[in-house]
This record gives C-alpha cells, structure tokens and sequence, in this order.
C-alpha cells in the first residue's frame, strides 16, 4: 500500500526514476481496488465507481510510467511504442520488466543509495 501512496503523492512529477518493484506495486493495488469496484458495482446495482476511479488514477498511473521508463534509460516518447498493435504492447511491456540502469540522465539510481 506504501507504493501506491507514494505514486498519487508524486501524481505529477514526471521527472526521476521509479523501481520496478514501485511500479508493479502500484500497478497490482490499482488493479485490485478497480477489480473490487466492479464487484461493488455489480452487487448494489450502481455502476460509475470504476470509472471515478479510472479518471482518479490515470494521471498517476501515466506519471509512474513515465518514470518507470526513465529507470530503464528510456525516453517518456516511448509510450507512443504502445501505440503499435502487438508488438508495440510487447516492446513496452518489456521495457517496464527491465532491471534498473546505473548511468543514467534521469538520476541516480533508486537501487543504489545516493553518495553524499
């Protein structure tokens, strides 16, 4: 739960790097809480939750993404890759289950802690 805090409190700083344990975390919360609110929705009969709740995160979830993608020494302009049937979806799948770069512009390395 510490992970996805963490991702709405930087909702909107799509600079720096995220781990791959940070996004994957957010990513399985999310999908949890969207996946319990279809449940709620069937068994009261109101549908709109999970719609709420798709505005609610996607800035943060694009955020994460963005700084996923700096992690592994990627430009944010390859999201577009997405965009690509099938193996835009591989390509960028594979990008976010790389490990970390060490030599980065992005910024240190989250894995390694910072020299002071």
């Amino acid at each position: 739960m510490e992970y996805f805090t963490l991702a709405l409190k930087k909702y909107a700083d799509f600079s720096g790097r995220a781990r791959r344990k940070e996004y994957w975390m957010f990513t399985l919360i999310a999908l949890l809480f969207h996946l319990s609110l279809i449940v709620i929705e069937a068994a009261i009969g109101f549908m709109g939750l999970s719609i709420l709740f798709s505005l609610f995160i996607f800035i943060p979830s694009l955020s994460i993404l963005v700084r996923r993608l700096h992690d592994t020494n990627h430009s944010a302009w390859w999201l577009l890759i997405g965009l690509v049937p099938v193996c835009g979806a591989i390509a960028l799948f594979i990008f976010l289950v790389l490990d970390s770069d060490d030599a980065n512009p992005y910024g240190f390395n989250p894995k390694a802690s910072p020299v002071f």
